[in-house]
């Protein structure tokens, strides 16, 4: 159920984000308390965490006549960022999209893929010039993003694939973006090797990214 004292804590910041919201003018501590009824303390404490978060802007306003300047609050651009999050429909949403195009889709996908995995490859370390050290640094990449590789003899096996659920429903396209990834870091990092095609599901509880020597065009490219 949670602290009792937290959840309260809680409910008292949501009034004074909403009430500094709602009010049409830039508003001030002393006006903000007076409309919830509680202590102007209490309410400077929950706004400096409002504006800590980013949800509540603070600034100074001169006077229109003579008198002392005065700390006023806004509330802040955007949308309140405490609420709950659709990631994964999103990307359903996007995968399904690019599934519906077939083979362009596939090549759009892995053309995304080899984007990202440029993207990610750090180009201030040295190119890998051996296929050992290519591999290497290229498990550590795909270890990172939670993959669970281990490199063989010629392959990287994949134990784990963190969008296994898009990928048991829209695996052409899912793969394509893994291989695509794999291909964009291996050229970012000049290596002598390209993952020249992936064997989803290979073995029982794991995907096979073969790896093959940099060519003319690796098996499996689109055209």
């Amino acid at each position: 159920m949670g602290d009792p004292e937290e959840r309260f804590r809680g409910a008292r910041r949501r009034a004074v984000l909403d009430a500094v919201r709602a009010a049409v003018e830039p508003q001030g501590v002393a006006e903000l308390a007076n409309a919830l009824g509680v202590h102007v303390n209490t309410v400077r404490f929950h706004l400096d965490a409002l504006v800590a978060e980013g949800a509540v802007s603070r600034r100074t306003q001169r006077p229109a006549g003579r008198g002392r300047p005065r700390t006023v609050y806004t509330g802040a651009p955007g949308m309140d960022r405490g609420g709950a999050r659709g990631y994964r429909l999103l990307a359903q949403v996007l995968v399904g999209g690019l599934a519906a195009k077939d083979a362009q889709g596939r090549g759009d996908a892995e053309a995304a893929g080899h984007a990202w995995g440029g993207f990610l490859v750090d180009v201030a370390q040295p190119p890998a010039t051996t296929g050992a050290a290519a591999a290497a640094r290229l498990a550590a990449l795909l270890a990172d993003l939670g993959f669970e590789p281990a490199v063989e003899p010629d392959a990287i096996r994949l134990r784990h694939c963190p969008f296994l659920e898009l990928a048991e429903e829209h695996g052409q396209v899912v793969c394509s973006v893994h291989l695509g990834l794999m291909r964009g870091a291996l050229a970012a990092m000049s290596a002598p090797l390209t993952a020249g095609r992936l064997e989803p599901f290979a073995a029982p509880g794991s995907c096979l990214a073969r790896l093959a020597p940099v060519g003319p065009r690796p098996e499996g490219a689109p055209g």
